[in-house]
């Protein structure tokens, strides 16, 4: 392998949510509830300063935050959409343009609420584990968010 290259890996997250599919669905491609779950204050010091999303196959969508002096756009395609049971897209940021990755969502009913599948692939090895604990921080929090909206 080249010097430049990197090994990747998978990131693999299951998590029951107390909404239904269309309710957890609809809060991935949502400006409104992107902002309470993934990102700003609720989650880490940072400010929302835009998010667009053209939630259908080959529409894009930008998150643009400040975290102190930096102003960071998290960015994608949409590559499968399928409401209310599946999503896939790419992402990256741009201060990392050259280690884009994919994700996979795939929500199914439950007997209460929806259980979430998310795969995220491409994860550099030395951001897997800080890549991880920042998922699983962003779902605990959309989880008291869809149960604190009941």
């Amino acid at each position: 392998m080249p010097a430049h290259q990197t090994a990747n890996q998978t990131i693999d997250l299951r998590l029951s949510l107390p909404a239904s599919p269309g309710r957890v669905f609809d809060a991935w491609i949502t400006p409104n509830m992107l902002g309470q779950w993934m990102f700003g204050p609720a989650l880490r010091d940072e400010e929302i300063l835009r998010l667009e999303t053209d939630p259908r196959v080959d529409g894009m969508f930008s998150f643009v935050v400040r975290r102190g002096e930096m102003e960071l756009n998290h960015y994608g395609v949409y590559t499968q959409v399928d409401r209310p049971s599946h999503l896939a897209f790419t992402w990256g940021v741009d201060r990392a343009r050259d280690a884009a990755s994919e994700l996979e969502i795939s929500i199914l009913p439950a007997e209460i609420g929806a259980v979430l599948t998310l795969r995220h692939h491409g994860v550099p090895c030395e951001y897997a584990e800080r890549t991880l604990a920042a998922w699983q921080k962003m779902l605990g929090v959309m989880a008291r968010v869809l149960a604190d909206q009941g």
